[in-house]
């Protein structure tokens, strides 16, 4: 993410904004979807529902390969279980807020930091999303590589999809 998307995304995040209606949020806990599964090497999305698969969509994640997450800035994709906590219109069309960093990324983090292999002035890093591409001419093609700096990039429609079907709270695991 560039410096301006980053200050919109900590803006956003701290004043608690959501895109999503009223409406929109209750309606998707009527559909039963209780989980999303995000597997890094299959570049798969998975809505699950009582351990059914709903729906399944290809991602694009974070061009920094496989693995927990860092630091920030190293473009990873984090690995582990965290939840919906929010969402918000504007920013790549429409971004889910995943609760990145969890407890295990942050101890992970300072192991790190202690051993001396994080730069001075890094942090654990945040801002982790679901989100879209934002541009209909991207929509597809975005997905023949990794790009995002760590978020699961869905194409502009497909996150409209998830957003309506996926409410907050909603438990997020995500695999190498």
């Amino acid at each position: 993410m560039n410096k301006p998307a980053i200050s919109l995304l900590a803006l956003a995040l701290a004043l608690g904004l959501s895109g999503a209606s009223p409406a929109a949020v209750a309606s998707s806990s009527d559909n039963g979807v209780d989980e999303i599964h995000i597997d890094k090497s299959d570049h798969k999305l998975e809505l699950v529902a009582a351990g059914k698969v709903l729906r399944s969509y290809k991602v694009a994640i974070g061009s920094g390969g496989a693995g927990p997450k860092r630091m920030e800035g190293d473009k990873v994709t984090p690995v582990g279980t965290y939840r919906v906590t929010g969402r918000f219109k504007g920013l790549f069309h429409q971004f889910l807020v995943v609760s990145y960093p969890n407890q295990d990324d942050k101890t992970r983090f300072a192991e790190l930091k202690k051993q001396g292999a994080v730069p001075d002035g890094l942090t654990v890093g945040f801002g982790i999303g679901i989100h879209g591409v934002g541009h209909k001419d991207w929509n597809g093609v975005h997905k023949e590589s990794d790009w995002t700096f760590g978020c699961i990039a869905l194409d502009d429609a497909e996150i409209d999809e998830v957003s309506t079907l996926v409410k907050d709270g909603t438990k997020i695991v995500i695999t190498d």
